[in-house]
């Protein structure tokens, strides 16, 4: 019985991993229409908006809500029974710190997504009001935007690591020519990704942004935008936003989902 729970469980948290790449591919298309004049730049729930109102976006709501939840709860699994084996040491406690953090944000997402979908409990369709209001407070406190700054430049710092390095190969199972393919994706994809961390991390130390609803990759790719040459910048974020997509989209396929040692 439990064999067969950890099954669902994988097939779960790679739906997951697919349900970040659809909204970072969202994020990453409209940030590379914005560069050229044609569209405005996005953030995750902007994504969300736009993937509900589109054709099919009841079936999508309900698709991307399931996807979000597994993989918070994926999320909090690896780092609270370390299933990628990061250890207890304050290199390995930081990195499942980050993966916990990870887990709350996509649970807040899954839970905006359920608000717009018009669930009940989750708040009316456009998500306002409630435990938005609340976040927006308490991201607004000047000692939890400095936690939240220091927190973010180091997954930042992070993601540029595990792009040079190549260490997100070790978490793939994938033959020589997949990986090939795979590489200067993932590389483009963390490194575009871990810029945005960077960016949102120095707007945060510099209180330039206020409030849960400016704190997002929206608010990192307008500050982009805005600096010499931003549209070349963001262009090429567009399309690094694009390549996580990708990256993402290939860990729902590849992606080792290691539960033999977590017991059910």
């Amino acid at each position: 019985m439990a064999n067969e729970v950890k099954s669902w469980f994988r097939l779960f948290a790679r739906a997951g991993y697919a349900a970040r790449g659809l909204i970072y591919a969202v994020i990453g298309f409209f940030a590379a229409l914005a560069a050229v004049g044609s569209g405005r730049t996005m953030g995750s729930r902007d994504a969300l908006s736009v993937l509900f109102s589109g054709v099919g976006g009841s079936v999508i709501a309900y698709l991307l809500v399931a996807g979000l939840v597994f993989y918070s709860l994926w999320r909090f699994i690896q780092a609270g029974f370390d299933t990628d084996n990061h250890g207890t040491g304050a290199k390995g406690l930081a990195i499942r710190g980050g993966l916990l953090v990870s887990g709350i944000t996509y649970g807040v997402l899954a839970s905006y997504s359920l608000s717009l979908a018009g669930v009940g409990g989750f708040g009316s369709g456009g998500g306002e009001g409630g435990w938005a209001d609340t976040l927006a407070g308490f991201v607004g406190a000047r000692w939890v935007a400095a936690a939240l700054a220091i927190a973010l430049a180091g997954v930042g710092v992070a993601h540029l690591i595990k792009a040079v390095g190549k260490r997100y190969a070790r978490y793939i199972n994938a033959d020589d020519e997949t990986m090939l393919v795979l590489h200067p994706i993932a590389r483009a994809g963390l490194i575009a990704r871990g810029i945005i961390f960077l960016v949102l991390a120095f707007l945060l130390a510099t209180r330039s942004v206020r409030g849960g609803e400016q704190a997002s990759s929206k608010a990192a790719l307008e500050f982009v935008q805005g600096l010499p040459l931003g549209w070349l910048l963001l262009s090429l974020m567009g399309v690094g936003l694009i390549a996580f997509a990708a990256y993402s989209f290939a860990e729902a396929i590849y992606r080792r989902v290691d539960l033999d040692d977590v017991r059910i």
